[in-house]
């Protein structure tokens, strides 16, 4: 670990890390949970926007809908963002798109600080989509360039702060939106314009960084400049190890030209890989976490917490703080012992997740690398759109009963993940590659008899 460390602090390496995490999964975990503690003005915006425009009053039912949709259209610009990953990753380099995703969000800030000026819900809805199609463009980015800078030894463990930065990214939502900071009905339209301006310190941040390094060798050839971007990122050295994997990994793919999402999807090599993202994504998306970030303000208003008491509560969400004394007898306890199980739930089904970034990254070749994470991208969008659109109805119709649901989905992915996929720590990738091409489910063979009148 002291070698690590001391490796991280040699050349750029802790600089770059924290650069890509403020503009790519941090943002992603600030959108998710910062959408809950305005929720209440954001409606109260919606409704005068629209009295003012019909002089009626906006039905509850339609007011939910479009509430709904301004949480749930993140997920659908997510969904587009991610399909975009191979292109701009391919056309731009890891680090050019990343600056174009900065743009982008720094666009979709302008049009939401402006929307309540021009008094526009529409503006706050298309604002949404555009931070979601930033967000999953650039989290699929950052994990990429994440893993194709890292020596193999240190891959794991800098792939995984990505998941860390997510983590804070969605800590630091809930303490934004506080009264003590930007959490005043006249400053909701501040609160959710905060990203632009993390998405320009990334920007500027960029130009004092190399590109993605593994990049740099297989795809563009050139390994001279890959050298460069190793010593500029871990300090001086010769990397024979980590240039001779690339190599060998070049050699592996033979010059394949990236696949793209159908190839993808038709090639039986990697079809346990494409398998194992897809439960392993279902189970996280459908596990009720991301119906938690961005509903926790509906959800512990369901529990019985004072509405002055919830943005305060949704720290504890934050930082997985378990109450361990809670006197059930007493009627004014039994609300919060609920926030304890919400709690519970996050340290052991929130915790695990963080280990899919780098995992994602590790089972795939880098030809295969740029569609699958379009793919994985794809159904982790689809996912959360579905969650944002179906949860508030399903909270109001079965309460708490919902989360039997979601446990239900965690023990279907438990299982597919303890009895197929194979450990990665400690492989190379194509290593890996091998590990999932041994993975075969057992079919009792046909009996003598079956095969003679199969033939007949």
């Amino acid at each position: 670990m002291e070698t690590m460390l001391k490796q991280l602090i040699r050349g750029k390496a802790l600089f770059f890390i924290i650069v890509l995490g403020i503009g790519g999964s941090f943002q992603n975990g600030f959108h998710v949970t910062v959408i809950s503690s305005p929720s209440p003005y954001i409606q109260d915006f919606i409704n005068r926007s629209w009295f003012e425009r019909y002089e009626e009053p906006l039905p509850k039912y339609s007011l939910t809908f479009i509430w709904s949709a301004a949480v749930s259209l993140y997920g659908v610009g997510g969904l587009i963002g991610s399909m975009c990953v191979k292109y701009f990753a391919g056309r731009f380099g890891r680090k050019g798109a990343l600056m174009w995703n900065d743009a982008i969000s720094i666009v979709s800030a302008l049009i939401m600080f402006s929307s309540k000026f021009l008094n526009s819900f529409e503006m706050v809805i298309l604002a949404r989509f555009s931070y979601g199609f930033a967000a999953g463009l650039g989290l699929f980015v950052h994990m990429m360039y994440l893993g194709e800078s890292s020596p193999t030894k240190l891959r794991g463990m800098v792939t995984l702060t990505s998941a860390t930065f997510f983590a804070i990214g969605k800590l630091s939502g809930q303490l934004a939106g506080l009264k003590e900071f930007l959490g005043h009905e006249s400053l909701w339209n501040v609160l959710l314009s905060v990203p632009g301006i993390l998405a320009f310190i990334q920007l500027v941040a960029l130009q004092f960084l190399p590109e993605a390094p593994r990049y740099l060798l297989i795809d563009k050839d050139n390994k001279e400049m890959c050298q460069k971007a190793l010593q500029t990122l871990w300090g001086v050295g010769e990397y024979k190890v980590e240039i001779e994997e690339m190599m060998l990994e070049q050699v592996a793919i033979k010059g394949q030209p990236s696949k793209s999402l159908v190839g993808l999807l038709r090639d039986h090599l990697v079809r346990w890989q494409l398998v194992t993202i897809m439960v392993i994504t279902f189970s996280i998306q459908f596990s009720g976490l991301s119906a938690i970030g961005s509903f926790s303000y509906s959800l512990l208003m369901e529990a019985g917490i004072p509405t002055d008491k919830i943005r305060y509560v949704t720290l504890g969400l934050g930082v997985s703080e378990v109450m361990t004394s809670i006197v059930c007898g007493n009627s004014y306890w039994i609300p919060y012992s609920t926030v304890g199980l919400i709690f519970l739930f996050l340290i052991f089904c929130g915790g695990p997740t963080g280990v899919m970034p780098p995992f994602s990254h590790e089972i795939f070749v880098q030809s295969y690398r740029p569609a699958a994470f379009v793919f994985s991208g794809i159904l982790r969008w689809l996912g959360f759109f579905i969650m944002g659109m179906v949860f508030p109805f399903l909270l109001a119709s079965l309460k708490s009963f919902s989360f039997l649901l979601f446990a239900s989905v965690c023990l279907l992915g438990a299982l597919y993940v303890f009895f197929l996929v194979p450990e990665t720590k400690g492989k190379t990738l194509l290593e890996i590659s091998e590990e999932f091409k041994k993975i075969h489910i057992y079919r009792p063979s046909l009996s003598k008899d079956v095969v003679l009148e199969t033939r007949l």
